[in-house]
């Protein structure tokens, strides 16, 4: 009886190391994949444009020939806590190179606590409220933080929900800024 109950507790112990096996890398893949530039989607971005909170217009149309990362994010939200640094650290090594972070504040408060929030935290890149319109743009965003990178001809071609880690984000970056930048005359295709 004592081998048998030492063996059952043996498999259960296995399948939830599997489980959890399974479920760190069914997060961590969007992230892999991104880096690696493997997969990915190569659909049109969607068109969204507005205000900063410092009432800078911004469109999506607007950025083309740039790479872009459009992070919705929260201030209560502790993964969107974590990688925002590494946003910050990516933007300013990159954002000569046609590199932009757009972060869309899910933040019901309003303005003012999103303003504190990246004051405190020295936070430089455009950051707007994300408005019915900008969650309906880019589908059901489902988690926060969820991130759509856009390569330089307009397509996502990569979405990470939960923590971008920065590694990722920089190889991710570092790769698609290597593609050529699309000349005035070139369309997406689908």
């Amino acid at each position: 009886m004592k081998k048998s109950h030492e063996r059952l507790r043996s498999v259960a112990t296995g399948v939830v190391w599997l489980l959890v096996a399974g479920f760190v890398l069914y997060r961590a893949a969007p992230q892999l994949s991104a880096a690696a530039g493997i997969g990915g989607g190569t659909s049109a971005a969607p068109e969204l444009a507005g205000h900063t909170i410092d009432d800078v217009p911004f469109s999506l149309a607007g950025y083309r020939g740039q790479v872009v990362l459009v992070n919705f994010w929260a201030t209560w939200c502790p993964p969107c806590r974590v990688e925002m640094p590494g946003f910050q650290r990516v933007y300013e090594d990159r954002r000569q190179d046609g590199f932009v972070v757009l972060g869309l504040s899910t933040d019901v408060s309003g303005v003012a606590p999103v303003r504190a929030f990246i004051e405190e935290r020295g936070i430089t890149f455009p950051v707007a409220m994300a408005g019915s319109e900008a969650r309906a743009a880019f589908g059901p965003v489902r988690a926060l933080p969820t991130s759509f990178l856009i390569d330089r001809q307009g397509r996502v071609r990569h979405e990470v929900a939960g923590l971008f880690a920065e590694p990722a984000l920089r190889a991710a970056v570092d790769r698609l800024l290597e593609e050529p930048v699309p000349t005035a005359g070139e369309r997406l295709d689908g």
